[in-house]
């Protein structure tokens, strides 16, 4: 896995308007069905883990836990998050792409 371009990813998709973030945007997102992946800071607290893991499973979302808080503040250009996720299916297939290829 290659975390740079994964990075890249995320900005473009910024750019492209299709990324939200924050614990609330992000969770908004999810029970609304808009959400194609939801991405946790590894420095998030236990809590917000495991409420995005439960709400992922059930609304049947992709999860990564991926990156800090400040880099993914970076990425997307604001300052530390610890949750996002991309409203667009091809960004979130061309991340996960890359997730997996460090799985295997």
């Amino acid at each position: 896995m290659n975390p740079n371009k994964i990075y890249s990813l995320l900005g473009l998709a910024t750019k492209a308007g299709k990324v939200v973030s924050g614990e609330f945007a992000t969770e908004k997102s999810v029970k609304s069905g808009t959400a194609w992946l939801v991405l946790v800071s590894e420095e998030a607290s236990d809590n917000t883990k495991k409420l995005f893991n439960d709400k992922c499973k059930f609304y049947e979302v992709p999860i990564y836990c991926f990156g800090t808080k400040d880099m993914l503040g970076h990425a997307i250009g604001k300052a530390m998050r610890s949750s996002l996720a991309i409203t667009d299916e091809g960004f979130a297939k061309a991340i996960v792409k890359l997730m997996e290829q460090d799985k295997s």
